[in-house]
């Protein structure tokens, strides 16, 4: 007896799916149509008349219409939908994009002419016209944001380590309180706070590296306790009472357990408060002062700063303009460079302290 079997009709997973290729084909034909359009119109003007923004957005919203068209008609109605969302969260991102990317340009291009061996070199001593650099600057900016940080890290840490553990009732609601109210506060308000104790405690007038590590700690400790306080909580209680029951102390338990399995999301938020105060310029104006020497001790005379440099050179340009308003933007571009750099150290640091998995 033969049997006989029917084969199952085969089914193609990609049938009644756009090509990967269909949606950028899209935007790019989109895109030629109404460069075209644009280019017709601007014909027998200036090159200067064509409105490449206005060519770009009238691009985007017939490319939205093109993929819902053919979405709709090749796929289906919610195929469609999902293409329409997707174009559109894009365009968002890439409109919020935009502003960063022309600010890193505009940076780069008029602060790289002053990248030089003296710029980093020199300090800004006895310099009236050409020349000078930013050393003084440069020490300025990382001794006092790293004392800033010295300061502001363990107070942050502790305070959000008793919210999260130890704290219940008044007290701890009182904290979270003053601590959202800290986050919104603005930095001449620290500086100012700063200068008026120092006034009242040693003499009016007074400036030093330490006032303005003080000033940016009193605005980094929020951060540091909110950032913290959040990825405290998201570690399992799981592996708390794993510990308690294996008979560790709570304190260890949060030393050993709590605090490794939290290293990485810590230091994040870490470098989020040291990017948030790095680039301060009005508390550092009242607390550390302004100097054209260089400065290391910061319990001692004034110390300048990378943010408070590129003020001064923009707002005080002297006989050689030109030369002032290239070292504010060589400035601004080292400290951005600097930000990047710390960046770049804290996911390594994070790496390395992670907790690690069997997968690893």
């Amino acid at each position: 007896m033969t049997t006989i079997t029917a084969s199952p009709a085969s089914a193609s997973l990609t049938s009644g799916r756009l090509a990967r290729w269909a949606p950028w084909a899209l935007l790019g034909g989109s895109l030629l149509v109404s460069f075209v359009v644009f280019g017709v119109a601007s014909i027998g003007g200036d090159l200067a008349d064509f409105n490449i923004a206005g060519a770009v957005i009238v691009g985007v919203l017939l490319y939205m219409v093109l993929i819902t068209v053919v979405s709709a008609i090749a796929e289906n109605r919610r195929n469609a939908i999902d293409r329409l969302m997707t174009a559109l969260v894009a365009t968002a991102f890439t409109i919020a994009l935009l502003p960063l990317i022309s600010l890193l340009w505009t940076v780069v291009a008029n602060g790289i002419q002053r990248f030089d061996a003296e710029f980093f070199s020199f300090s800004m001593r006895n310099i009236v016209g050409e020349g000078g650099g930013i050393v003084h600057a440069i020490w300025g900016t990382v001794l006092i944001t790293l004392m800033a940080t010295v300061i502001a890290v363990p107070v942050g840490l502790m305070t959000s380590i008793y919210l999260v553990e130890y704290g219940r009732g008044r007290i701890a609601k009182g904290i979270t309180f003053f601590v959202d109210v800290m986050t919104g506060i603005p930095s001449i308000v620290a500086g100012l706070f700063i200068y008026s104790v120092f006034a009242l405690l040693v003499r009016p007038g007074i400036s030093m590296g330490f006032m303005g590590a003080l000033s940016l700690a009193v605005l980094m400790v929020p951060v540091v306790v909110r950032g913290s306080e959040e990825l405290l909580r998201i570690v399992p209680n799981e592996l708390r009472e794993a510990a308690y029951a294996l008979g560790v102390p709570k304190w260890l338990t949060i030393l050993k357990v709590v605090l490794p399995t939290s290293i990485a999301g810590i230091t994040t938020s870490v470098m989020l408060a040291i990017a948030r105060v790095i680039g301060e310029t009005a508390p550092l104006l009242l607390t550390a002062g302004f100097t054209a020497s260089l400065n290391t001790n910061l319990f001692s005379g004034q110390m300048m700063t990378l943010p408070v440099f590129a003020y001064n050179s923009y707002m005080n340009q002297g006989m050689a303009a030109d030369a002032s308003v290239a070292r504010a933007w060589a400035s601004a571009l080292t400290l951005i460079l600097i930000v990047m750099l710390l960046n770049l150290v804290a996911r390594l640091v994070a790496k390395w302290f992670a907790p690690k998995t069997a997968g690893r």
